[in-house]
């Protein structure tokens, strides 16, 4: 491990050579390309020079022992050595995380879809406190919302939305959230006062670029239509919505969010891109996972991961059995208790596996 970790030390230095190199800063391509290598090994590297100060210290502190000291210096000594072990211990824990294989999608971008699902109008009302939540969350993480979709219906909920979140690391935090959310409360429809069971599924899909999937125009069928509103009202007369299938797979992907016909199909293509490209790596994880089924549960969308118990205030992750009992603040978007908890059971998987690979 810690030969690997010093050959990741003497790339970082070379990365900062050459960021430096006159060649390099005229070159856009190996500048961008060079700074992302940098730029993620930085944690690594810093923790890791951490672990050889704190290592050096130790052995000087060791050392000393083997000198003559009255006892008051000789206590002193062996508490600094018990401190320093202990900082050694948690950064050699540290370090082994970070050598994880990192997902590659961690820091992308991120279309996020909401839909409502069993339990008709309160699903629909389920979905917009979901959208909510999720809004809320990323306004704290100062990440950026723009809606690429929305179903509404005509008590204020979604039958579907479809948002990007634009946000470094916005993946690595939200990919946790695919599969089906359950909510356990008094409808707004409801008069006699029971508690009902609804639920809306979530998919987090990595925005893809360009280059990661390749989309032939005479694959796609481009169609276009009048957008509407809620209960189908319209909402302009121009042909501005926009409907894409994709041939091949056979996805469809509507976005009539803009007055533009054009911007509607950029919007449309970015979601389609992502949906295609997500299509390919599920493929390539059920095959993954029938040699590894991860603690924190496969990320099918049909799994059900959470449950929201309005009249006990509390919240149910049933992947990793956390309860928090502080709905109202969660549905406020203060959902990194359990994005932090799921984050490290899965590590702890993973180094599990890597033991026993």
């Amino acid at each position: 491990m810690y030969e690997r970790l010093q050959a990741l030390e003497n790339r970082y230095d070379e990365l900062n050579a050459l960021l430096s190199d006159p060649d390099v800063i005229a070159d856009p391509k190996k500048l961008k390309e060079y700074s992302k290598e940098q730029s993620d090994l930085e944690e690594t590297v810093q923790v890791y020079r951490e672990y050889k100060r704190v290592k050096d210290e130790l052995d000087d502190a060791k050392s000393m022992l083997d000198d003559k000291l009255d006892d008051e210096m000789h206590e002193m000594v062996k508490m600094e050595i018990a401190e320093l072990e202990e900082k050694e211990e948690t950064l050699t824990e540290r370090l082994k995380v970070l050598l994880l294989p990192k997902d590659p999608n961690d820091d992308k971008n991120v279309i996020v879809e909401i839909r409502g699902a069993a339990g008709g109008d309160e699903a629909a009302l389920f979905a917009g406190d979901l959208y909510r939540m999720y809004s809320r969350y990323a306004e704290m993480q100062n990440w950026k919302i723009e809606i690429i979709e929305a179903s509404y219906t005509e008590l204020g909920g979604y039958k579907e939305v479809i948002f990007m979140i634009n946000g470094k690391g916005a993946y690595s935090r939200l990919k946790y959230e695919n599969g089906a959310h359950r909510v356990q409360r008094v409808p707004q429809t409801e008069s006699g006062g029971r508690i009902h069971t609804s639920t809306a599924t979530v998919a987090v899909l990595p925005e893809a670029e360009e280059v990661e999937v390749d989309i032939h125009e005479k694959d796609i069928r481009v169609d276009t239509f009048a957008s509407s509103g809620p209960g189908g009202q319209s909402v302009n007369t121009t042909m501005s919505a926009v409907r894409l299938t994709h041939i091949p797979t056979g996805i469809v992907v509507s976005c009539q969010d803009e007055k533009s016909q054009i911007k509607n199909k950029e919007k449309a293509m970015k979601v389609l891109r992502a949906r295609i490209y997500d299509k390919f790596q599920q493929e390539a994880q059920e095959e993954y996972d029938a040699t590894r089924k991860s603690a924190v549960g496969t990320g099918d969308r049909s799994e059900r991961i959470r449950t929201y118990n309005f009249p006990q205030n509390r919240v149910t992750d049933h992947r990793i059995g956390l309860t928090i009992q502080k709905l109202d603040q969660i549905l406020e978007g203060k959902i990194d208790e359990f994005i932090d908890a799921l984050i490290i059971e899965d590590q702890a998987e993973r180094m599990k596996q890597v033991g026993t690979s």
